[in-house]
């Protein structure tokens, strides 16, 4: 018998409580680095991970033995308690509960890696893709 065969892409995005601007320069990386840790962690494949002060976007391939909403809360659980107890502990710092989840053909890949490397950009020439945003609070 052959074995499993899955090519299962995610485009996340989840933002800060309130869509505060949290996610300031001097721990961004630290940040991003909690989550590719995480994800590799949970036999994620990263593809891209970007975002701005207020909001993440990820790229990953999905084990199949992980659901959605299990990945995406270790996800923000993990790199939340990096910020209160290592990086800032005692400073307020939240994700919101609520985020977006798309799948990503195999094809559209490098179109949305770039998408979320860009995230900046994107925002500033307000050259964002409206359903790749989470445009509510």
């Amino acid at each position: 018998m052959r074995s499993n065969f899955t090519q299962l892409y995610l485009h996340a995005v989840w933002a800060t409580w309130d869509r505060l601007p949290l996610i300031t320069p001097d721990i961004q990386k630290n940040i991003y680095g909690a989550i590719i840790k995480h994800c590799q962690e949970l036999r994620c494949t990263l593809i891209a991970v970007g975002g701005v002060e207020d909001h993440i976007h990820l790229l990953t391939g999905l084990p199949p033995t992980l659901s959605v909403s299990n990945f995406i809360k270790n996800i923000k659980g993990s790199s939340s308690h990096l910020v209160t107890h290592d990086i800032k502990p005692g400073e307020f710092f939240k994700w919101q509960g609520s985020y977006g989840a798309f799948t990503v053909s195999h094809d559209a890949i490098d179109q949305v890696a770039n998408y979320i490397r860009n995230q900046a950009i994107h925002h500033q020439q307000k050259s964002i893709i409206p359903t790749w945003e989470l445009n509510h609070s």
